[in-house]
């Protein structure tokens, strides 16, 4: 049952200045490197001047632990992964996280960023990191923390419920076209009823631990950490949270608990991440803080998500004049031939706005395809070729583009890696709450254009036709 967004102001605020305090002690006396493996691109989205890398080798994570941030990012994009790809990914990136971690003599937390709205490979991602870790090193954790808090995208977790953000309503996200979703869809109400059916029952709900709003807001640390403490055999934390100073609250809790010799894995939205890492607040960029080469070309803006919140935020891009935009008619898929005819047409289309100094908008047809075999793993393959020739408008142009912007997950992992050949990348920050900029090594296709990550089911209706407008102006 959805609820009034006015129902957050009616608990009572918390010291965020003692909190804050706090926790920056605890700060300081932890030196465990945080390590970030983000099942799509997005998960940057609270973060600035920091780096992510494109791959998971030896060498691209020992740069990781070499270098003076407390905090990096692994994009695995696994949320485009079936399950036996993303078991493989898994087991490779947490073994040479051991040796990298013996080799330094470097400590590390490891966060399992996925979706907001509880979509991806739970709880296989992180069964398969604690199992390889556990099996190849003396690490052993007691606990998997579930924070799926994300302010800017609008999702918040009170009396253990998951909501998210329409207008003026929190409506439940099992209630959600998010829930619905072909390959990672659930029904479950609150968040330990979630772990029970995600964990086919492995994990019950009423033994799920849970830190309640009310014991954060009363600044409980020594009542949190007792619960922390208690944890074994993996057993599941629900973090309740509606602001970034409940989440330094938890975290302190956390920390201490830490201390005291306990060792969690985290399965998180993006928010908790910049708190953990003591990631200062930083301004909203500008357009001189992305560009740093002018041309005269268009941009490009590729869209593969399909939510209706795209799809509503595409129509209102419409309202600028200078733009061009061009249909992908994804329902030819399935013919191998005439899917290709079509990619070529609309390259064809894109290059000479492009040159002609337009922005071109190319999307996929609004219309969702479906595999309709009632097997997930054939939908999420379905998709998966969709967004391969998405990123194929990106890979194949043999222009320079101004900017381009990547609406979508599995979009803009596929646009980051694929198109655009990106293999470590500094997060500038964000062009809106939410949407991470990236700046891209020499390496890519495209040195010095901005890279735009726009989330699929992030931003108000207007968002995208606001980013665009930042990046067009003169």
């Amino acid at each position: 049952m959805a609820v009034s967004y006015q129902i957050l102001s009616s608990y009572n605020a918390i010291d965020d200045a003692a909190a804050s305090a706090l926790l920056a002690e605890e700060l300081a006396a932890n030196h465990c490197k945080i390590v970030v493996l983000d099942d799509d691109p997005t998960g940057t989205q609270t973060v600035h001047d920091i780096t992510v890398y494109t791959d998971w080798d030896k060498a691209s994570i020992l740069d990781g632990f070499r270098s003076g941030d407390k905090v990096f990012y692994i994009l695995t994009n696994s949320r485009g992964f079936t399950r036996e790809e993303t078991v493989k990914v898994h087991r490779e990136i947490a073994h040479n996280l051991n040796e990298v971690s013996e080799e330094t003599g470097i400590d590390y937390m490891l966060v399992s960023r996925s979706d907001s709205t509880l979509r991806g490979h739970f709880p296989l991602e992180t069964e398969t990191l604690r199992d390889v870790i556990e099996q190849e090193s003396p690490k052993r954790f007691d606990g998997e923390i579930i924070c799926p808090y994300f302010r800017e995208g609008g999702r918040f977790t009170f009396n253990n419920i998951h909501y998210v953000k329409y207008g003026d309503e929190l409506v439940p996200a099992c209630e959600t076209e998010f829930a619905k979703d072909k390959t990672f869809g659930y029904s479950a109400y609150t968040m330990p009823e979630y772990v029970e059916e995600k964990t086919g029952g492995a994990f019950r709900a009423e033994d799920v631990v849970c830190i309640s709003i009310e014991e954060i807001r009363s600044m409980d640390f020594d009542g949190i950490t007792a619960k922390l403490r208690s944890v074994s055999g993996f057993g599941k934390i629900i973090v309740n949270a509606i602001d970034d100073s409940d989440l330094r609250v938890f975290c302190t809790a956390m920390y201490r608990a830490m201390k005291a010799g306990k060792s969690f894995i985290f399965r998180t939205a993006a928010s908790i991440v910049k708190v953990m890492g003591g990631i200062t607040d930083h301004p909203l960029l500008t357009r001189e803080k992305m560009v740093s080469c002018e041309s005269a070309n268009g941009g490009v803006i590729v869209v593969g998500s399909h939510t209706a919140k795209t799809t509503a935020q595409v129509e209102c891009l419409r309202e600028i004049g200078d733009i061009d935009f061009i249909e992908l008619d994804a329902t030819l898929v399935r013919d191998e031939d005439a899917f290709e005819k079509e990619i070529a047409r609309c390259l064809a289309a894109e290059k000479e706005s492009i040159l002609a100094g337009r922005t071109v908008c190319c999307y996929t047809t609004r219309a969702l395809i479906t595999a309709d075999t009632g097997n997930k793993e054939d939908e999420l393959r379905l998709s998966v070729r969709i967004s391969d020739a998405v990123q194929s408008l990106v890979g194949r142009l043999d222009v320079t583009p101004a900017f381009v912007i990547a609406k979508g997950g599995i979009t803009s992992s596929d646009v980051a890696k694929k198109a655009l050949g990106i293999r470590k990348a500094l997060v500038l920050g964000q062009i809106r709450p939410g949407i991470p900029v990236w700046q891209a090594g020499g390496e890519s296709k495209f040195p010095g254009i901005p890279y735009i990550v726009f989330p699929g089911n992030v931003g108000e209706q207007t968002t995208l036709r606001e980013a665009a407008e930042i990046l067009m102006s003169d």
